[in-house]
């Protein structure tokens, strides 16, 4: 006579105090767990790239300064501008060069920014090209 022939036939034991459990929800008992939760995340942020921020050359400073000074002279008609400009990215060193657009407003010397007519500020600095639009 075997170890268990006693019980081996016995029907499976229903609990009356508990729900059953579905057999999805069982299933995710012995699912694999996330040893190392935000591995995946730390590894794509560690391959996304960023550019550094470039200076300007003198020809280049001239442009926009004249492209400035066209824009101050034409502000009442708020002229459309594309702006290429550098972002620097939150989380590592570098950024990327983002381009904006819209209706120009006026040159804030104070702060050393262009304005937008919805009021979004463009800090000189990080400017590389300014084009007019159509």
């Amino acid at each position: 006579m075997g170890k268990y022939d006693d019980i081996i036939n016995l029907p499976h034991h229903q609990s009356d105090h508990r729900p059953h459990m579905s057999l999805h929800d069982r299933a995710a008992q012995f699912s694999p767990f996330a040893a190392l939760t935000g591995y995946e995340a730390a590894i794509e942020e560690a391959g996304r790239l960023t550019e550094g921020f470039r200076e300007i050359d003198e020809g280049e400073k001239a442009a926009l300064d004249e492209t400035l000074s066209f824009l101050e002279a034409h502000k009442a008609e708020q002229p459309k501008i594309s702006v290429l400009h550098f972002v620097p990215d939150e989380k590592k060193a570098g950024g990327s060069y983002v381009e904006t657009e819209g209706a120009y407003c006026k040159l804030d010397r104070s702060t050393k920014e262009i304005v937008f007519s919805d009021g979004e500020r463009i800090a000189l600095y990080a400017i590389a090209e300014i084009r007019l639009g159509s």
